[in-house]
């Protein structure tokens, strides 16, 4: 059972936010996110996948998202639509919302008398405030946040709790920050004496655009000269690595585990799927869409989709194929040198 919401709308409203069509009983009311198959008093789920047709057709929520092709298929009220799964995500927000709080700050937080934070924002428990941040209006410091000299963070941007933002940093507006995120750490420098690891400090700091959610333990390094900079509307998963003085185009989205190595350049509306890599001082143009688990080690200046790795295999044929793996350069040399000798007794030598 989904949560439900303080909210309730029509399945008029519902039509008219996603740009959809009721067909059936136009003023129900719908106040949860549900799935097709829960008997849920003002559910509304989505359907949009062909194998699951079965389930459409006995469908036990109060109403159903769907495209044209399905509505003969539907028992219950239903809103056509042209995306069944971006008119959930447009519905699921109304009913959902983040919540709403005043502004004021919690007795615990530090905060240094040079911050400038406006009355609408939010300050946590036992968050930290350095010298010269600035936050713009609406912005909520969650518990545990620190804020390092010179942030600056812009309007209705929320970082959930112990969030840290490095020094310098700057983050645009409507930006959504999961617990443990830390922008502006050290990026990975060191310089290699005789065997020895000298550090390289860390001088650039990260620029964050207008619209970016990024998942929880998400770590995106400060510039070693230059900063690390991530467009406008860009989503990030749990777990990702991005390293210093990487570009993130605007609208691309980066996917669990994920790895950016630093100085690398991904374009607008791009996907790097889960633990996929990219190593550092690469390329990647707009639009390229790189699958799970793949590694990166050139540049990609083609859009489209690009895979590599091996998909798991019963045991005992990956031995076979690693084993014979390790044997194809010396098979190949043996070919060509038959290949040669037949060629010599076609022309007759």
């Amino acid at each position: 059972m989904s949560a439900q919401s303080t909210t309730s709308l029509t399945l008029r409203e519902v039509a008219t936010l996603v740009g959809g069509k009721v067909v059936g009983d136009a003023d129900l009311a719908i106040d949860s996110i549900t799935s097709i198959d829960a008997s849920q008093a003002g559910g509304i789920a989505f359907f949009k996948d062909r194998a699951y047709l079965s389930s459409l057709k006995t469908a036990r929520a109060d109403a159903v998202l769907l495209s044209e092709q399905y509505v003969d298929d539907c028992p219950v009220a239903c809103v056509v639509v042209k995306d069944p799964y971006v008119a959930y995500a447009r519905v699921a927000q109304a009913l959902h919302p983040e919540p709403d709080f005043k502004g004021g700050c919690h007795s615990s937080a530090a905060i240094d008398d040079s911050a400038r934070i406006p009355d609408t924002c939010w300050i946590g428990a036992n968050a930290v405030i350095e010298e010269d941040v600035v936050l713009s209006d609406g912005v909520y410091v969650g518990p545990g946040c620190v804020l390092r000299r010179g942030a600056h963070i812009g309007s209705n941007t929320r970082l959930k709790a112990m969030v840290h933002v490095g020094e310098y940093v700057r983050i645009g507006t409507n930006g959504l920050f999961h617990p443990g995120v830390v922008i502006g750490a050290d990026g990975f420098g060191f310089a290699n004496e005789r065997g020895k690891w000298v550090k390289i400090p860390q001088l650039g700091s990260v620029i964050i655009g207008d619209d970016v959610e990024v998942g929880a333990n998400t770590c995106i390094d400060a510039g070693a000269i230059a900063d690390t900079v991530i467009g406008n509307g860009v989503k990030i998963d749990n777990l990702v690595q991005i390293g210093h003085n990487a570009v993130i185009g605007d609208h691309s989205i980066i996917v669990a585990k994920a790895a950016i190595g630093g100085s690398s350049r991904v374009g607008k509306h791009c996907a790097l799927a889960g633990a996929s890599g990219l190593a550092g001082h690469l390329e990647l143009c707009d639009g390229v869409t790189v699958t799970g688990m793949s590694m990166v080690s050139h540049s990609i200046t083609q859009p489209g989709m690009y895979s590599s790795g091996i998909s798991a295999q019963a045991t005992g044929i990956w031995r076979r194929n690693h084993a014979r793996l390790h044997q194809l350069d010396k098979t190949i040399k043996e070919l060509k040198t038959e290949l040669r000798s037949l060629k010599k007794e076609n022309k007759g030598e």
